[in-house]
């Protein structure tokens, strides 16, 4: 969590049923978008189709408390995946910077099916109480994210991996640029791959940051205070990808791998 306070294949939908309202967040410069949809889990199985771009895929029951030995997810490397953001063409009005007293450096960049950034990783503790992530051990620890389960509930950082989007503002819209709540991210540090949600906001002028379970994943000391990882993190965020629902990591990694694949594809 900064005491300051970021995802889909081009045309792609993961296809999560119902709507996901996002809630207002504590220290967000903007209200979030009451057109972004709270996620609902439906039972009716979608296929992805390999003549269409990636959709939705409702994924296993919730996965918590995961054990993040592994070197990253699916069969998408990290290699392949950066050799496709070695270069930038900036979408974003400005730059963004990494931390309050940090120059404004980072650019959002755009590509097919996608946006995507470079920057440091800070550690988000923010939502659910845990006995990792409360007041105690975070001292800018607020109860609420900006998008909430299927059941309505603030996300939990120390087990649902989360990437932080910045709120909207004349630098950069993340919602006209087809970035959702609950829309899939491949974050990727030091030869891992770890998918995740876009699951809060930060400040509007601030980027690269991420949930505690996203950075234990990615081997990142997760501590919300000392911890988290200096420049080297790519986020990749997939345009109009939705899981459902949100919590379920296990139907990030299920979506993610198809969204990279196309990504890869397409790029």
């Amino acid at each position: 969590m900064r005491t300051f306070a970021l995802v889909t294949v081009s045309g792609a939908a993961l296809l999560g049923a119902g709507s996901l309202t996002p809630s207002a967040r504590n220290g967000s410069a903007f209200p979030p978008d009451a057109s972004t949809p709270v996620m609902q889990a439906r039972p009716a199985p979608v296929h992805l189709s390999p003549a269409a771009h990636a959709r939705p895929v409702p994924g296993p029951a919730p996965t918590v408390g995961r054990a993040f030995a592994d070197a990253g997810e699916g069969a998408v490397g990290a290699a392949e995946l950066l050799d496709k953001v070695s270069g930038c063409e900036r979408i974003s009005n400005g730059f963004y910077r990494t931390d309050a007293g940090s120059p404004a450096a980072v650019p959002v960049c755009g590509m097919n099916g996608a946006v995507f950034w470079k920057a440091d990783m800070d550690v988000d503790c923010d939502g659910r109480v845990t006995k990792e992530c409360n007041a105690d051990t975070d001292p800018g620890f607020q109860g609420d994210t900006a998008f909430h389960t299927s059941d309505d509930r603030p996300l939990d950082a120390r087990n649902l991996a989360y990437v932080v989007v910045p709120s909207r503002s004349t630098l950069w819209d993340f919602g006209s640029a087809g970035i959702k709540g609950g829309g899939v991210v491949a974050v990727v540090h030091a030869g891992r791959v770890e998918y995740a949600v876009v699951g809060d906001t930060g400040p509007a002028g601030i980027i690269g940051e991420a949930s505690y379970a996203t950075a234990e994943a990615l081997g990142v000391d997760p501590d919300p205070k000392a911890g988290g990882a200096g420049p080297g993190v790519t986020y990749i965020l997939f345009k109009d990808s939705v899981v459902s629902p949100i919590e379920s990591h296990g139907a990030a990694v299920t979506a993610g791998e198809a969204l990279a694949r196309e990504f890869l594809r397409t790029n």
